[in-house]
């Protein structure tokens, strides 16, 4: 009975996130205007909206921030699926930020930043 029980009682929560909202697992690589990778770049992540379901009273998170590792790569934890801004800020290069609609199982987005623009002065 006791097997029974505690069987029940790991499967149960394992079912949950099922019954939630699709999941993507979500790649980010940054890559130099030349395709080197740009490692060490503040990635920030915000779901803006989507087919996000309740998850039975946990609190659902709608923003991540990391960094790219050396090979440029920033790896998000499964996010429901729908629309998601990307902003990313890596020194020696312009910022970034855009939409973009996620749907699938797992997606890698890559993104070329450019470099800096000249200073100028209004005199």
């Amino acid at each position: 009975m006791r097997a029974l029980i505690l069987s029940i009682a790991l499967l149960v929560p394992a079912a949950f996130p099922l019954l939630g909202a699709d999941l993507t697992t979500l790649t980010i690589s940054v890559k130099s205007p030349g395709g080197k990778p740009v490692e060490n770049a503040s990635v920030i992540v915000k779901f803006v909206k989507g087919r996000s379901k309740t998850k039975f009273g946990k609190k659902i998170r709608t923003e991540w921030e990391l960094r790219s590792n050396q090979e440029g790569l920033a790896k998000i934890p499964p996010i429901p699926q729908g629309t998601i801004l990307i902003q990313i800020i890596a020194k020696d290069f312009q910022t970034f930020g855009q939409n973009f609609d996620v749907d699938e199982e797992a997606k890698t987005i890559e993104i070329k930043l450019n470099p800096p623009q000249p200073q100028y002065s209004a005199h």
